[in-house]
């Protein structure tokens, strides 16, 4: 099958650096193990939906980025194009831009040098620009006073800072407005929602996330470095319930349930195989089971849980994560748990790679799982760094 993505994100790695003094292109200085290249392209493989990724590199340095770059892709090496960047931040954005595929039609520009930029940011910035048709950009209020200065350095007034945004990347477009923007000559701006502007058109904001924030100091890479060390742990907690249906055969816990009617849902209606899939994703910050698959993707249709947990196990990896452990609380009348509880954990924890525990509850006869409606099951997950973490 063709590589046909409809999303592409140009990553512009080609900046030298100078006040990060490594004495080497910035997007190649290493961050806690891997460089700051593979930091950032760890958050945009974490995308839900493929992604052309195209890295804009340093023009004497385009061998070592491809390298740098292909460690972090991986298996997805075939989404990967690495270009040389130009003279100006200008000259580099249009080069990836002339190497996108035909079948992409939004178009994010990033900094290599916010590697920390969460998943979730990314997201967002595709489903405003899918939304909109704008041009959409993150950004944070600012919070300090903002003074309006002369050119001696006397005050004039204060700015409302209410109306004022530090702004992000990565920036989000339509394809076309963005190539129109930069199909001529056009002045060199600090960012290319500042050339779509130019050219007419809308620009939107979303919210940003601090941990955005682009390394230019040796200060910053060392922030990056403590936040990176903070996150060698993360737990998250997963929550999910399903009514009985009127017919089939029970799916829980990776098991089928002889006798048992089973839970009604797009999938298979697996409870505890859910809970456990969201309390990973959201271990790793990498959003829940429906963001990452789709609640009616006709291709789910009647999935068993374990195509569930094993692909958010996978995103997990991507992303520099590894299972510890899962706990999970089984609450319902129905199946009665107890002499399959080793067999299920046993399926569970093939499915998870870590081990897996699971105990079960009523509820005394009260709620909708008192009167044998439905099941509920509430998942806690632990998960470990690999490459130092990622702040998701």
């Amino acid at each position: 099958m063709s590589f046909e993505p409809d999303i592409a994100v140009v990553i512009v790695a080609a900046g030298d650096g100078t006040r990060l003094a490594a004495g080497r292109p910035k997007a190649l200085v290493p961050l806690a193990g891997p460089t700051i290249l593979e930091r950032a392209l760890h958050g945009v493989l974490s995308l839900p939906r493929p992604a052309q990724i195209v890295v804009v590199a340093p023009p004497a340095h385009v061998g070592e980025t491809r390298e740098s770059a292909e460690r972090a892709v991986g298996a997805a090496i075939d989404a990967l194009v690495v270009v040389a960047g130009g003279g100006s931040r200008t000259a580099s954005v249009r080069a990836g831009l002339e190497a996108l595929l035909p079948s992409v039609a939004t178009v994010l520009v990033h900094d290599a040098a916010r590697p920390l930029t969460p998943v979730s940011l990314i997201q967002s910035v595709v489903e405003a620009v899918e939304a909109t048709g704008d041009a959409v950009i993150p950004g944070l209020p600012v919070v300090d006073t903002m003074k309006d200065v002369s050119g001696d350095d006397l005050v004039l007034g204060t700015v409302d800072r209410d109306r004022l945004r530090s702004v992000q990347t990565p920036q989000g477009f339509p394809r076309g407005l963005l190539e129109r923007a930069y199909a001529d000559d056009v002045a060199e701006r600090t960012d290319d929602a500042a050339t779509v502007a130019a050219v007419g058109g809308a620009v939107r904001i979303v919210s940003g996330d601090e941990r955005a924030f682009k390394i230019t100091t040796p200060w910053d890479l060392r922030r990056a470095e403590l936040l990176l060390g903070a996150a060698g742990t993360r737990t998250g907690v997963g929550v999910d319930v399903h009514a009985v249906g009127n017919g089939g055969t029970l799916r829980l816990a990776g098991l089928e349930w002889p006798g048992e009617p089973a839970l009604s849902g797009h999938s298979d209606g697996d409870a505890v195989a859910h809970a456990v899939v969201d309390a990973l994703l959201g271990a790793a910050g990498l959003g829940d089971i429906g963001a990452m698959f789709g609640t009616d993707d006709p291709a789910l249709a009647g999935a068993d849980g374990g195509v569930f947990v094993r692909g958010a196990v996978d995103a997990l990896g991507r992303a520099g994560f590894a299972p510890v452990n899962v706990s999970v609380q089984l609450i319902g009348n129905r199946p009665r748990f107890a002499s399959r509880r080793t067999e299920a954990e046993r399926a569970m924890s093939a499915m998870v790679g870590a081990p897996v525990s699971i105990t079960a509850t009523t509820t005394d006869g009260l709620g909708f799982t008192g009167r044998g409606e439905g099941v509920m099951a509430i998942a806690s997950a632990l998960v470990r760094s690999q490459r130092g973490g990622v702040l998701e």
